[in-house]
């Protein structure tokens, strides 16, 4: 018999979380998110929603004021970012997520400074991935294009062989061509068995690549469903997705 969500185990899980940055204002309002073993997770929502407070949170980076987060039934709420990469989590946040003044490869040799010893086995497994990064591992970090400094950024944190990817808004400011190679890498690097959870601007483009997806509004979760379910949902696509596109082609427009 298959399994199904309701019969395995989340690798991470998020229940009623309540989060903010400033006393006595919240920017989740009891948010829920289940992740299970190889799964692609979409989190798409509004501007303000709390979709990039909802990752910070998860990895530690922002005060959970109640409820929790676990990481294989593990209770990690509130855990600090060093231990929740030794656990195996790995985080790539929208901006300033490159070592400039360093190579690729000094980059890379960062995201292991926990485990040194398996720096060889590391690098061979993400320059599969990444084989263009292999061909320029001695150049800086900060010469590089906006993309090739997301592909950095993705390797870095897949040198400690996490078993969830936190991505916060890996196409923002990318062209579309940028955006769609953004795409294809982050399903290519969850079918090696990482489970993701994404971010992501780019609503419609999210939704068709995602296993399943969490839309947020005003910090809590507004709809859940697989990627198609919510592409084809009338109320997602009259309340959000229509939005969402103008909100994306406003800021081309205004990067023309």
């Amino acid at each position: 018999m298959a399994e199904t969500t309701e019969t395995r185990v989340p690798v991470m899980q998020a229940t009623n979380l309540v989060a903010g940055y400033l006393p006595g204002i919240n920017i989740l309002n009891g948010c829920n998110l289940d992740v299970y073993p190889g799964e692609l997770i979409g989190i798409i929502g509004p501007n303000g929603a709390g979709k990039s407070t909802l990752l910070k949170a998860l990895f530690g980076l922002v005060n959970v004021r109640s409820g929790s987060v676990t990481l294989k039934g593990e209770d990690i709420t509130g855990l600090k970012a060093n231990k929740l990469v030794q656990a195996g989590v790995g985080f790539v946040p929208q901006t300033n997520n490159v070592f400039p003044s360093l190579t690729i490869e000094e980059n890379l040799q960062m995201g292991l400074f926990l485990r040194p010893k398996m720096l060889k086995e590391r690098l061979e497994a993400i320059f599969d991935l990444f084989p263009v990064l292999a061909d320029r591992r001695q150049q800086r970090a900060g010469s590089l294009s906006g993309g090739e400094r997301q592909s950095v950024a993705m390797a870095r944190a897949l040198m400690m062989d996490p078993s969830v990817l936190l991505l916060d808004e890996p196409s923002a400011g990318l062209s579309p061509v940028r955006q769609d190679e953004t795409f294809i890498r982050t399903r290519r690097i969850n079918k090696t068995g990482v489970s993701i959870i994404m971010v992501e601007q780019n609503a419609r483009r999210c939704l068709q690549i995602c296993d399943r997806g969490y839309v947020l509004d005003q910090g809590r979760n507004a709809y859940t469903g697989t990627g198609r379910e919510l592409a084809d949902d009338p109320k997602v696509i009259e309340l959000y997705l229509g939005t969402l596109a103008k909100d994306v082609e406003g800021e081309h427009s205004e990067a023309l």
